[in-house]
């Protein structure tokens, strides 16, 4: 079974000789740290070190439905051990001078009324002609006999919003005009199915990812009431279209405890969650305890008990075996794997995993950095 058919069949609760061996990623602290541990100086990226690991490979497509064209960074002054910036977004923050990895002061968003959307509106153009990839076609005949999985990116509704207007402007905008914000959605989605419309026609895809990240510790960032009035019928939009084209897998990038939002996802027909951050309340037992076969998962493995050893780690895969088992899961770590988790402990939990779910140890690889480029998380 190669990993392509492997993805597709635990994703249908069909039944596989075993679990698809993927990750999540790393901060780049925590490569960083690894070379003093005895990592290869040549791993320097997620890419690279998916293969060095020997993780199952995974492609996005990679059409573009970012900002067309990108805002042009620029440093704009320095702030003691930090530097103001502006970014590709538009968007002006504050930084670490030394690039360690930490959540930026943001101070400044591009979009902040109606007049500023209309400028900002140009560069969300989907008929941008670099929105594809200058070797789109010889990526198409390279994808007709894979034996991977390939999706596709289908943008974002709310978390891009609140990347360009920030979240406290979006959220008085959601009362004072929320038709503005409905408008903004509007064209997210006509973005996305005018965009991707080429390639799901042209290639036959596994997958299709979208990304929010709209939840806190504590739950959703906006009201369920909200995410099912403005959201939910724009999600059935852009999966409807993805449906037509042979997409049934849809999954979500959202951090955070994502549990009053899950069933309104599913209604909206994004129907995999992922990461499933354990400390922040998104724990894939009682989420498919609920929803059943409704929901499928992936991540769900405390990154904490990986920092705190092998009796931890053990316990933590211990805990998941009876979800892998009843399939439509993949397991992996609820995040990029922090610094605090040593190459030691982290090899470790990849042995006691590759033990439980039946996964052969991989072969060693020579990286290509190339491919690395193309994998996707």
């Amino acid at each position: 079974m190669n990993d392509r058919e492997r993805w597709n069949r635990i994703l249908h609760f069909e039944s596989v000789d075993h679990v698809p061996d993927q990750e999540f990623g790393y901060w780049k602290d925590t490569l960083h740290v690894w070379h003093r541990q005895g990592l290869p100086k040549a791993i320097t990226t997620n890419g690279l070190a998916d293969q060095y690991f020997g993780f199952a490979r995974r492609e996005n497509a990679g059409v573009s439905l970012g900002l067309r064209p990108a805002f042009q960074p620029r440093i704009l002054g320095w702030q003691g051990d930090e530097k103001l910036i502006r970014d590709k977004t538009g968007t002006t923050c504050l930084v670490r001078k030394d690039g360690k990895s930490t959540i930026p002061q943001y101070l400044d968003y591009p979009v902040k009324d109606r007049a500023s959307w209309e400028r900002f509106k140009e560069r969300l153009n989907p008929h941008t002609p670099d929105r594809y990839p200058d070797d789109w076609e010889e990526r198409k005949a390279r994808w007709k006999d894979r034996d991977y999985p390939l999706g596709i990116s289908a943008g974002s509704l709310f978390g891009w919003i609140r990347n360009w207007m920030g979240f406290e402007t979006v959220s008085v905008m959601l009362y004072d005009d929320r038709q503005l914000i409905e408008d903004i959605m509007d064209h997210l989605v006509y973005l996305v199915t005018t965009t991707i419309s080429r390639a799901v026609k042209e290639v036959d895809f596994d997958f299709a990812s979208m990304w929010e990240d709209m939840a806190f510790r504590s739950g959703s960032m906006i009201s369920p009431r909200l995410f099912k009035e403005l959201m939910v019928p724009r999600y059935k939009q852009i999966t409807g279209f993805l449906k037509q084209h042979g997409i049934d897998v849809v999954y979500i990038d959202c951090d955070g405890n994502i549990n009053q939002l899950v069933g309104h996802w599913l209604e909206g027909g994004v129907n995999c969650m992922f990461p499933l951050e354990i400390r922040g309340g998104s724990d894939p037992c009682p989420i498919r305890e609920k929803y059943g076969k409704q929901v499928l998962l992936m991540g769900g493995v405390d990154k904490t008990q990986l920092i705190d050893g092998k009796a931890a780690t053990r316990a933590e895969i211990n805990r998941l075996e009876k979800l892998v088992a009843d399939g439509g899961f993949i397991p992996h770590v609820d995040h990029r794997v922090p610094p605090d988790v040593t190459l030691e402990n982290y090899r470790y939990y990849l042995k006691v995993k590759r033990e439980a779910f039946g996964i052969p140890e991989p072969e060693p690889v020579e990286v290509d950095e190339d491919l690395a480029k193309r994998r996707s998380v």
